[in-house]
């Protein structure tokens, strides 16, 4: 008994994330005539979009592989980019895999304040002495 329990630990279970809607229903899109509206009503809300300029809708769906306590594996993963014009109809409809992508190092930019090291409690006494006895009397 022991011994099942720990073969069946050591299998890979895999997971799917996000949602590529089905091929008949990306069949009723007619690039020219739908909308951003009409594609949300027939395949549903993208899970991403273009955010500089609302330029497409993104549908992204990744099988992920989990083993034991090995960080999880991406087997595969689709992308349906929907694309529109200016006025908002559909443009184009593309799909991608793993192998057209490429991966992008995501950088961690910290913006240093103008402030310098001036910690918080020094800022706090630091504008004491800025006060005015005449301000707390009423200007008398």
């Amino acid at each position: 008994m022991v011994m099942v329990v720990a073969l069946g630990a050591c299998s890979a279970s895999y997971r799917t994330h996000g949602y590529m809607p089905p091929e008949d229903e990306l069949q009723q899109i007619v690039p020219g005539v739908d909308t951003r509206a009409s594609v949300e009503d027939l395949i549903g809300v993208p899970n991403a979009a273009g955010v500089r300029d609302n330029s497409g809708f993104y549908y992204i769906e990744t099988e992920m592989r989990h083993f034991a306590w090995r960080r999880p594996e991406i087997m595969d993963r689709q992308i349906l980019a929907i694309t529109f014009d200016q006025a908002g109809i559909v443009d184009n409809i593309s799909t991608y895999g793993l192998e057209d992508g490429r991966v992008v190092p995501i950088t961690r930019r910290v913006t240093k304040s103008t402030d310098g090291e001036i910690g918080f409690i020094r800022k706090l006494f630091g504008n004491i002495g800025g006060i005015d006895a005449s301000q707390l009397l009423g200007g008398q």
